[in-house]
This record gives C-alpha cells, sequence and structure tokens, in this order.
C-alpha cells in the first residue's frame, strides 16, 4: 500500500464573499452550475471552478465576474482534488443558491458554503488528491444566552429580513 499525506489548504474568501466548495462528476458541472446562478438573481456575483478528473485534468471556470472567477481557480489549484467545485459569491449567501446547486444533475454534495475562515482538509495518495472534510470558522466557546438568542432573532429577521 502506497503512503497517504494529509494536509489542509486555506480557502481565499474576498471581503463581503461567501464560498461554496463541493464535489461533482461530469465536465459540464461549471456550465450547469453557472446557469443555476446567473437566473437565481440579476445582482449576484460568481466565479466558479472545477477541477476535471479524468481527460485533460484542467481546471474549468466560468463566472459573471471576472475577480471572482479568478478567485475560484487559484483556490480550486489549491485544493487540486479532482472532481472538486469552488464557487466564490458575492450580493448574495449560500442560502440563496444551495437548492440550485444541489439540484444540478451532476452535483454530488457539498463539503462548505460559508464567509467563515475555511480549510479543506486533503488526503493524497498516488492517484491523486480528495477532501476528506473541511474546517469551518472556529469552534464553540460558549451555550447561547437569552441576550445572544435575541441578537438571532433580530439579525434574521430585523437585519437580513429572513424571518417574520
Amino acid at each position: 500500500m502506497a503512503d497517504l499525506k494529509l494536509s489542509y489548504e486555506a480557502v481565499e474568501i474576498p471581503e463581503e464573499c461567501n464560498v461554496i466548495v463541493g464535489q461533482s462528476h461530469f465536465i459540464k458541472t461549471v456550465e450547469d452550475i453557472f446557469e443555476a446562478l446567473v437566473t437565481s438573481s440579476p445582482s449576484l456575483k460568481f466565479g466558479v471552478a472545477f477541477c476535471e478528473a479524468s481527460i485533460e485534468k484542467l481546471v474549468r471556470r466560468d463566472g459573471n465576474d471576472k475577480d471572482l472567477t479568478e478567485c475560484a481557480v487559484r483556490n480550486a489549484l489549491k485544493i487540486a482534488a479532482g472532481h472538486t467545485f469552488v464557487v466564490v459569491i458575492k450580493n448574495g449567501y449560500p442560502i440563496n443558491v444551495l437548492g440550485r446547486i444541489k439540484a444540478v444533475q451532476e452535483v454530488c454534495g457539498i463539503f462548505a458554503a460559508t464567509a467563515n475562515p475555511l480549510q479543506v482538509i486533503v488526503a493524497e495518495t498516488e492517484q491523486g488528491r480528495g477532501i476528506i472534510g473541511v474546517i469551518d470558522g472556529g469552534s464553540p466557546i460558549g451555550v447561547e444566552d437569552d441576550a445572544g438568542e435575541q441578537w438571532r432573532k433580530n439579525l434574521l429577521r430585523n437585519v437580513i429580513g429572513y424571518k417574520r
């Protein structure tokens, strides 16, 4: 049996952006995720990168914002795991687009959707690299109290407008 190397890659997330990291299985992923995102909101800006695992083994890319597309490509190249995709979004939140991305036929799953500091844990063998998990943000330091509950409810109802 060959050696197994574990490492992690810090994901670049630009200011006021979120990132979605997932796995898919087909070369048309980048085009299908583009279509899912571009039709979700006229104000959404995004970039998509997909690590092709066979044929030419290229990072395929698309998006409606050059800087976000370049950021998605940089992240995909750092992670360098076959059939992995990275989406960087601005002017929207993952909650607004995750359902559409998950509905893309070739998407197998989502590892993370966040604006928090994100590390992708990567396993490497002689065949290649694959994601085995993520570290999303920090560890809990306590339990929400009544003031924290009020803050959360205010955020959802009055600041973001997701609850009535």
